[in-house]
């Protein structure tokens, strides 16, 4: 466990700039904007629950639906953070395995008594678990953020919801739902993050032509058998299970494709809260054999990145 330990940190070290400082200045940038634009904007076209809240006091169970809509979908203002993590996950991937071969450096670590498969299980973990961690961390504080600066500024137009959002469940519950999807992120990341670490084993150049390039040329082929010579082939399947899986798993809620149904469900004719039907759906979604069988190729895929790493030692 201090091997791997050190070994994440050394990764860290290396790719701080990418992996924290990127989302932090996203989120400074966003927060920068979305608080000019609530005190400086247009503040008196503001609505909620269709309830104009410019410059009225408002009292009763709006006031309390107005409260329990801001503590439940504050983490929303984190969204843009959030999404950068997918490129983030996708471009360390790409270059974990390879730039220590481009650079040579990885005689150097192979010099180490540290085995491939602890190597590239760290690389891993900060790919699936701690680059997700900080992305989280830094979207839930940017939603505190702009959640404060809102409840202020509709202090100052006589609307006060300090009292009942801090008094809100999901105030506190909302970023524990969060961190409570890292699970269900991490099995439906497998499948691209093992690609992509596979390819950067074994590609001697162009790992992003060979990355994006390959899948894409395949499924394009597949189409044209499909177009062409009728081979009964269902193209939209495999372009959402197999194309798809392979290039955008590491998009968080890339698993809500699958599950809008059961969202919408939840949420309209179950009157369920909006989060708490996300949740429920996203977890629901690890009862399906397909999550399983992409996790298993992942792993697979993983297996030859470390096989590879240990048989080539330069590019």
């Amino acid at each position: 466990m201090k091997t791997m330990k050190w070994l994440i940190k050394r990764e860290m070290w290396e790719n701080k700039g990418m992996l924290l400082w990127t989302p932090v200045v996203i989120a400074v940038a966003v927060a920068v904007l979305a608080i000019s634009g609530l005190f400086f904007g247009k503040v008196q076209g503001i609505e909620m629950e269709g309830q104009a809240i410019g410059s009225i006091t408002i009292e009763g169970a709006v006031h309390t639906r107005i409260a329990d809509t801001l503590a439940q979908a504050y983490i929303g203002a984190g969204m843009p953070v959030l999404m950068v993590l997918s490129l983030l996950v996708f471009f360390y991937c790409l270059g974990a395995l390879h730039d220590e071969r481009r650079d040579r450096s990885l005689l150097f670590w192979k010099s180490l008594p540290v085995s491939d498969f602890t190597t590239v299980m760290s690389k891993l973990l900060l790919a699936v678990v701690v680059a997700p961690l900080i992305t989280m961390a830094i979207a839930i504080v940017l939603g505190l953020v702009i959640l404060l600066a809102t409840c202020v500024m509709l202090l100052a137009h006589g609307t006060n919801l300090f009292g009942a959002v801090l008094s809100s469940p999901d105030l506190y519950l909302t970023p524990l739902r969060l961190v409570g999807l890292l699970p269900v992120y991490i099995l439906w990341a497998l499948p691209t993050v093992g690609w992509l670490l596979m390819v950067s084993s074994m590609a001697r150049s162009k790992v992003f032509l060979w990355a994006v390039g390959t899948p894409i040329i395949f499924s394009m082929l597949m189409l044209w058998a499909e177009k062409a010579l009728q081979f009964g082939i269902d193209t939209g399947w495999f372009f959402s299970h197999i194309t798809n899986r392979i290039l955008l798993g590491v998009v968080p809620g890339s698993w809500l494709a699958f599950s809008k149904d059961t969202i919408a469900i939840a949420h309209e004719e179950h009157k369920l809260a909006l989060p708490d039907a996300i949740f429920n759906a996203s977890w629901s979604t690890l009862g399906g054999v397909s999550v399983w069988l992409g996790a298993a190729a992942g792993v697979a895929m993983i297996a030859i990145a470390i096989t590879m790493r240990r048989r080539r030692e330069e590019v």
